[in-house]
C-alpha cells in the first residue's frame, strides 16, 4: 500500500515538474487568429496508473484531435484515441474520446500548452463487445496534462503531450496517456489576392505581396514594400523613402526640381550656378548674376553707372546712385537756386519783369547754357489782394512770362516747367504791404527729377 502511495505521489511530482519547466519557455501564441485551426495525428502510449495492476506500456494508433482557436490563448476541441494496454499480463484493447479546453502558452522553438478535458475511455479485453464504449468496460473520465509543439515548418509542428486521467469506473483504471506526433495549423480566413498571406494578416489584401512584407508587393524591387514605398515604381533607398536621387544630392527625384543636376534644398534640388539666389531652372541669364524681379538677369544700364534704367532719371548720362543716375548737380547752380536771386519780384496785379528780374534771368541763362542737361520748374505766387480765382490765374501768368523770357533768351522749352500756386503759399503775412509785395513773386527751382552735368 505504501508503495502505491510512493508510486502515485512520485508520478503527480513528475507532472507538476513537467508544468514548471513549460512556464519557463513562454512566448507568443502558437494557435491564434491568424491560423484558428489545429490537427493532430500520432501515435499513443498507454500506462495504467491504479492499485493493484502491473501495467506494461503498449503503444497504439492511431491518436487523432482537431481544435479551434476562441481568443486569449483558449482553444477548443475533441481527441480520439486507439491504443493498447495490459495489466498482469492481459491485453487489452484502449479507446478514448474527449473533449478538450487547451491554453497555449508560448510560441517560438518550443510552444507549450496546458490542456484539461472530459470524455469517455474504454478498456476491452473482449472482441465480442457491441459499440464503442459498452457501459461495463466503460467509464467517463476527467483528464488534464501538458503538451509540447517543436515547429518544423510554418504551420507544420512535432507535436507531444502527457496527460493524466481519472477513469476509475467498474473495468476501467486511472492512466496515464501520452501521445506524439505531428499538428498542423492553419486558418480559416478568406486570402482576397491568393497571395498566400490571409487578409487578416495581409496589410495589402487586394494586391498579390510577398510574406515577408506581410503580403504587401514591392514592385521595384528596392526592398521597400509600395505601401512603405513613395516612389514604387522606381528603385530607390530607405533613407529617401524608397525613392531614387540620380544627381546624388540627398534630394530625391520626386521632391527635385533639376534630378540630374546636383542643387540645394533652397533651390529645390537645382543649381544656382552664377549665386544671385535665383535658380538655374527659373534663370534666364543662369551664367550671370541678376535680380530676381528680372527672372535672374541684371537690368538694363545704358550708361553704366551701376544705376538700371528704370530707376536712372538720367539713362544715358552716367551719373551717382544717390543723385538717381544723374551727374552730381554743379554748386554754383545749386547756390544761385538757393538764393534770393531765383526769386523774381512783380508789382501788384502784373505780371511784368522788372529789370532787377531780368538781371537775374540772364545770369540764369548763362548757367542753363553752361549744363544743357539742367532743367527748371518756375512756380508762380499771388499776395491776396483780389479774388482766390483771380489771384490763381495772376500766379500762373507770371510763371509763363519767365519762362518766355528765358525761351527768348534761347532756352529750349522742354527744359522748363511751370506751375501757379494762386496766393496759397505766401511767405510773408498778407496784413502788412511789405509781406504782400514779397508775396507777389515767381521762384526758380531745379526740377526734382532731373540733374545736370
Amino acid at each position: 500500500m505504501n508503495g502505491e502511495k510512493y508510486n502515485n505521489m512520485k508520478t503527480k511530482n513528475l507532472f507538476l515538474s513537467a508544468i514548471a519547466v513549460l512556464f519557463m519557455t513562454l512566448g507568443l501564441y502558437a494557435q491564434n487568429a491568424e491560423n484558428p485551426w489545429a490537427i493532430s495525428v500520432g501515435i499513443d502510449l498507454i500506462s495504467l496508473q491504479d492499485e493493484n495492476t502491473d501495467s506494461g506500456v503498449k503503444i497504439g494508433a492511431p491518436a487523432l484531435s482537431l481544435s479551434r482557436y476562441l481568443g486569449a490563448g483558449f482553444s477548443i476541441g475533441g481527441q480520439y484515441v486507439i491504443g493498447k494496454s495490459a495489466n498482469n499480463g492481459v491485453d487489452l484493447d484502449y479507446l478514448s474520446m474527449d473533449g478538450i479546453i487547451k491554453y497555449n502558452l508560448g510560441a517560438g522553438k518550443l510552444n507549450p500548452y496546458l490542456f484539461g478535458g472530459y470524455g469517455l475511455t474504454n478498456f476491452s479485453d473482449n472482441d465480442d463487445d457491441e459499440g464503442q464504449f459498452p457501459s461495463t468496460e466503460s467509464s467517463r473520465t476527467v483528464l488534464g496534462g501538458i503538451g509540447i509543439n517543436v515547429p518544423i515548418g510554418d504551420n507544420l509542428n512535432i507535436n507531444a503531450s502527457a496527460s493524466y486521467r481519472s477513469a476509475n469506473e467498474s473495468g476501467t483504471y486511472n492512466h496515464l496517456q501520452h501521445v506524439i506526433g505531428l499538428n498542423y495549423t492553419f486558418g480559416d480566413g478568406s486570402d482576397r489576392d491568393k497571395d498566400g498571406v490571409s487578409d487578416k494578416k495581409d496589410e495589402c489584401p487586394d494586391i498579390p505581396g510577398l510574406k515577408e512584407f506581410n503580403g504587401c508587393p514591392d514592385s521595384d524591387g528596392d526592398g521597400i514594400p509600395d505601401n512603405k514605398d513613395a516612389c514604387p515604381e522606381e528603385a530607390g533607398t530607405e533613407a529617401l523613402n524608397g525613392c531614387p536621387d540620380n544627381d546624388g544630392d540627398g534630394i530625391p527625384n520626386n521632391e527635385d526640381a533639376c534630378p540630374d543636376k546636383a542643387g540645394s534644398a533652397e533651390m529645390n534640388g537645382c543649381p544656382d550656378s552664377d549665386g544671385d539666389g535665383v535658380a538655374d531652372n527659373e534663370d534666364n541669364c543662369p551664367e550671370t548674376a541678376g535680380d530676381k524681379e528680372n527672372n535672374g538677369c541684371p537690368w538694363a544700364d545704358a550708361d553704366g553707372d551701376g544705376v538700371p534704367d528704370k530707376d536712372d532719371s538720367c539713362p544715358d548720362v552716367a551719373g551717382d546712385a544717390e543723385n538717381n543716375g544723374c551727374p552730381e548737380v554743379p554748386k554754383s547752380l545749386v547756390e544761385f537756386l538757393e538764393s534770393d536771386q531765383s526769386r523774381i519780384l512783380f508789382t501788384a496785379s502784373s505780371s511784368n519783369i522788372n529789370n532787377g528780374g531780368k538781371a537775374s534771368l540772364d545770369k540764369l541763362k548763362e548757367m542753363l547754357d553752361m549744363y544743357p542737361n539742367a532743367a527748371i520748374t518756375i512756380a508762380g505766387h499771388a499776395s491776396s489782394d483780389g479774388s482766390t480765382a483771380y489771384n490763381q490765374k495772376l500766379s500762373e501768368r507770371r510763371a509763363a512770362a519767365v519762362k518766355a523770357y528765358l525761351v527768348g533768351k534761347g532756352v529750349d522749352s522742354s527744359r522748363i516747367d511751370t506751375i501757379g500756386y494762386g496766393e496759397s503759399k505766401p511767405i510773408q503775412p498778407n496784413n502788412t504791404r511789405k509781406g504782400r509785395a514779397m508775396n507777389r513773386r515767381a521762384e526758380i527751382n531745379r526740377r526734382a527729377e532731373i540733374s545736370v552735368n
